[in-house]
């Protein structure tokens, strides 16, 4: 499974752009993305941009990445999860009307 980091650009030269994130740095291919210029956030697979991100998507999924990790490691951060607490989660709604007919399991 390859998982899509969020990494914002610091430099661009031609199709490969100089990315940075939580400290690290990488070079990153970035003929997928048009225009890219520094202050862009990307999603990053495998050091190959496939998407521009706006802040707010990239703050979202590296807080979703730094829950996993803490989890992964043993440690707990509800404030990641606030969403769920107190409360089941639930099925999208084109899935819960599979779920009322009968057409799926719980």
């Amino acid at each position: 499974m390859c998982i899509g980091i969020p990494m914002l650009v610091e430099t661009v030269d031609g199709f490969v752009a100089e990315c940075s994130a939580d400290g690290q740095r990488q070079t990153v291919d970035i003929a997928l993305v048009q225009d890219c210029a520094p202050g862009d956030w990307l999603l990053v697979f495998l050091g190959a941009a496939r998407h521009r991100l706006d802040p707010e998507e990239a703050r979202l999924i590296r807080e979703a990445l730094g829950a996993l990790a803490a989890a992964m490691t043993g440690r707990q951060d509800d404030s990641a999860f606030a969403d769920l607490i107190g409360r089941e989660p639930e099925l999208p709604p084109h899935l819960r009307e599979a779920h009322a007919a009968g057409r799926m399991e719980a």
